[in-house]
């Protein structure tokens, strides 16, 4: 199966993405996740795209495209695949269109108010990447991770910059919805605070 997660920064998509990942045997290719190790890594694309996500703003239509149709030509990606983080636009729905297609384009619904709250208070491991929530999903120990590394704030979770975002979401990303629901592929599931009940909203609308 052939599966977009859709929905706000924030919404739950990459969590959703990981457990289906694991139920139906099918990888999750995680734009977002490519671009941080990027950054992380300092390469190149990473300093280019560091500078872009910083202001809020969305990466080149061309430069995701290239990488997302290199990735979906691995060999594990035969029996189908989940995208986290594409397509955001038109033109890269489009583009996928023309890789071949999906089955399904699973939208996240949550409200931008929450979406606020989720974010802002998000933290992330230096050391090993492990995220966390100083509401939802505290450390044992305040500032540090379970491996000890110290817990930072992303540049990119402060409420001007998470505003911008949404802005370009509902602008840009927002008309996918109608895309897809003119195709018959568009499925919608409310996201919720609780972990389990986003997910049980998620397979139902697959019908799992």
């Amino acid at each position: 199966m052939k599966i977009v997660m859709m929905g706000a920064p924030g919404a739950g998509k990459g969590t959703q993405a990981k457990g289906l990942s694991e139920r139906l045997g099918i990888p999750t290719i995680s734009t977002g996740m490519m671009i941080r190790t990027a950054i992380r890594n300092e390469t190149p694309l990473g300093l280019v795209a560091k500078s872009v996500i910083e202001k809020g703003d969305l990466l080149s239509d061309e430069l995701i495209i290239d990488l997302v149709r290199e990735r979906i030509a691995q060999d594990d990606c035969k029996n189908g695949f989940l995208l986290d983080g594409f397509p955001r636009t038109i033109p890269q729905a489009e583009a996928l269109d023309g890789m071949g297609g999906i089955d399904v384009a699973l939208l996240v619904d949550v409200s931008d108010e929450e979406i606020l709250e989720r974010l802002c208070g998000r933290r992330e491991c230096k050391a090993c990447g492990t995220p966390y929530h100083i509401k939802f999903n505290p450390p044992a120990v305040e500032g540090k991770c379970a491996c000890g590394g110290e817990l930072v704030h992303r540049a990119d979770d402060t409420p001007e910059v998470i505003r911008q975002r949404l802005s370009v979401y509902h602008e840009q990303t927002e008309p996918l919805c109608e895309y897809y629901r003119k195709t018959g592929k568009l499925k919608v599931a409310q996201g919720c605070i609780e972990l389990e009940d986003t997910t049980r909203n998620v397979n139902a609308a697959l019908g799992l």
